[in-house]
């Protein structure tokens, strides 16, 4: 069956069922009604884009689905906020086989357990690839946020989850290396973000925090340009040991892809040296007075190709 052979209501009543619903008011009306326990609302959200974030034949509807709700709680959780809702929209072409779509909407409910999240609302269309657009809700529990600008000299540079691992399944993808290792092709296609981090993260004194989505180069340097501050990483460090971990999948590419490659969702912070790092966050560097370079890699600027992802500049 394809979604053209069903009407918007007929295809909604087969993909309700499958995902988890729970709001003040859920779907049915024009828009959702979500608790905001302490008066304030963490919002993000984020596009996926068939054939430019996606392809079929390289991951399931329920893949994509995982997908679309990790990347978004793992930017709540970048705020150190715990995600309340989801808002999900999913434009798609009518010779679209409706199992896909359930496929998508089981994946979406499998992600939601594992990360503790509801979908409260959403829109479907018509459109000529595949678009998911994801809108996550959050609540700080009456705490401040944790921003991107609080980094300051002599603070710590942590992660929390792991690095390079999305970026060598999508390498191996694109190799034609379909049979590879399934934790790295897995990490690809449904990264699990370390969400609980955020907020634990926000409790121990994180002075800046945000997700690695576009590459742990490119993420630190937006730190560092909104703390004004330098970035200091050490392949001495947890670094080195998920750059040996890569190896022997990816061989010399390893380094480069533990720090450009992206949608790891792991989160990046900073941390006073007296705070203490709060579980599973591993250091990583040390903050350092601004200088020409907003991220150093042991002492030196980075001078290999590229420092991560970007949509436009690709």
């Amino acid at each position: 069956m394809r979604v053209e052979e069903l009407d918007e209501t007929a295809l909604l009543a087969r993909v309700l069922p499958l995902m988890p619903t729970r709001a003040l008011l859920g779907p049915g009306d024009d828009a959702a009604l979500v608790a905001a326990p302490d008066g304030r609302v963490v919002a993000t959200t984020d596009v996926l884009v068939e054939l430019r974030d996606f392809r079929r034949d390289w991951s399931t509807g329920a893949d994509v689905g995982w997908k679309a709700v990790a990347q978004n709680v793992a930017d709540v959780a970048a705020m150190g906020a715990t995600c309340t809702g989801l808002l999900l929209a999913l434009g798609m072409p009518g010779d679209l086989e409706v199992a896909w779509v359930e496929d998508f909407a089981r994946g979406v409910a499998q992600a939601c357990a594992e990360f503790g999240a509801v979908v409260v609302g959403g829109d479907l269309s018509a459109a000529s690839e595949i678009v998911v657009a994801v809108t996550a809700l959050g609540d700080l529990a009456g705490a401040p946020p944790v921003l991107r600008s609080g980094a300051r000299a002599g603070h710590v540079v942590a992660v929390a989850g792991t690095l390079g691992r999305s970026g060598a399944g999508l390498d191996l993808l694109q190799r034609g290396v379909l049979d590879g290792p399934a934790d790295l092709l897995g990490a690809h296609r449904r990264p699990v973000p370390p969400v609980a981090a955020g907020p634990r993260a926000r409790r121990a004194g994180a002075s800046a925090l945000m997700d690695v989505s576009d590459g742990l180069l490119r993420d630190a340097g937006r730190i560092a340009a909104a703390s004004g501050v330098t970035l200091d990483l050490s392949t001495t460090s947890a670094l080195g040991g998920w750059i040996a971990d890569l190896l022997p999948a990816v061989g010399g590419r390893a380094t480069e892809l533990v720090l450009t490659g992206g949608e790891d969702h792991a989160l990046l912070g900073c941390f006073p040296p007296d705070a203490g790092l709060p579980a599973p966050f591993a250091a990583v560097g040390v903050v350092r007075p601004a200088g020409p370079h907003p991220v150093l890699v042991d002492g030196r600027a980075w001078a290999g190709a590229g420092t991560g992802w970007d949509h436009f500049a690709q």
